[in-house]
């Protein structure tokens, strides 16, 4: 039953995905804002539903270290499998003012819990507060930015024409089946480890933190399939700006986090993936299918060093 669901699973995230996309950048187009805004809040802020659910649980249950491997481990599987994947299958074009602006905000939230883990060794309340204050600010300059750069949408790939009704009908059908899928996805995953004998630390660090990224590949993918690379690049930097901010602050602010030192060792190599990410994007303002490929081999190297630690 378990391999059942795990099929079902993929299904709805995928069809989740390809509703998500298709009403978000027609919301895009008539609200003429460029779809990578719409990349790092709308879509950014939908698949990042499964990471913010898991963690405020497990903050709530007082499981506050999954609440972090969750957030951190997420946010390594974007960087390096989702960007990689999606380079691999169409390269990666990124915008000059991404690699200026949102891209080093994204490293600067690593560098500041590090920071905040290293000083205290947990994220207490008032860490969880300054967190959220964080994400406040960003959004905030976000939307200002949108309204200063708002302009004619270009028409970029196969952008369905929508009603306003149909595009939140396919935004909240999107959502939904994105959320249930990746659910189902790690529900299942986790039984069929279990059953193999792995450690519920072990399915913790790799299928929990790679099952609530599932809707950030495949939303990621579905847009570069359909030429929204900047709607495919802001869904997984808005994603990882907000697994920190927005998921960790919330999760700390309930009640506090403990930072270990394995948590600390993912949270500094998540930094240096994230600047050999923002490398590989300024070369040439694009990930290559090789750069691509590269990400996904050295993520397999980190998952083979997880396994052994």
């Amino acid at each position: 039953m378990e391999y059942v669901l795990l099929v079902l699973g993929f299904i709805l995230l995928i069809k989740g995905a390809d509703c998500f996309v298709d009403g978000s950048a027609s919301v895009a187009h008539k609200l003429k804002v460029s779809s990578m805004v719409i990349g790092l809040t709308v879509v950014a802020m939908g698949t990042s539903a499964p990471e913010c659910a898991v963690s405020i649980t497990a903050s709530f249950q007082g499981n506050n270290a999954v609440a972090i491997s969750n957030a951190v481990g997420s946010n390594i599987f974007n960087l390096m499998v989702v960007c990689g994947v999606c380079s691999v299958i169409s390269p990666l074009g990124v915008k000059a003012g991404t690699l200026k602006k949102e891209f080093p905000i994204s490293i600067l939230a690593v560098v500041a819990l590090t920071a905040m883990g290293y000083f205290g060794m947990e994220i207490g309340r008032t860490e969880g507060l300054l967190l959220l204050a964080g994400f406040i600010a960003f959004l905030v300059w976000l939307v200002r930015g949108a309204k200063r750069e708002r302009h004619a949408q270009e028409d970029v790939g196969e952008i369905k024409e929508l009603g306003t009704g149909m595009c939140i009908v396919y935004i909240v059908i999107g959502i939904a089946a994105i959320v249930l899928g990746g659910d189902i996805v790690v529900d299942s995953a986790t039984a069929i480890a279990g059953n193999f004998g792995l450690s519920q630390t072990l399915i913790g660090l790799t299928i929990v933190a790679m099952g609530t990224s599932l809707p950030e590949l495949v939303t990621s993918i579905v847009a570069a399939k359909k030429g929204e690379a900047d709607m495919a690049i802001g869904n997984v930097i808005g994603s990882n700006i907000f697994n920190i901010l927005l998921v960790l602050g919330i999760a700390g602010a309930i009640s506090p986090m403990e930072v270990l030192m394995e948590n600390m060792i993912d949270a500094i190599i998540l930094i240096g993936m994230s600047v050999v990410v923002w490398v590989f994007a300024w070369t040439g303002k694009r990930i290559s299918r090789a750069e691509g490929a590269m990400l996904v081999a050295i993520y397999a190297v980190y998952m083979g060093y997880i396994c052994v630690r």
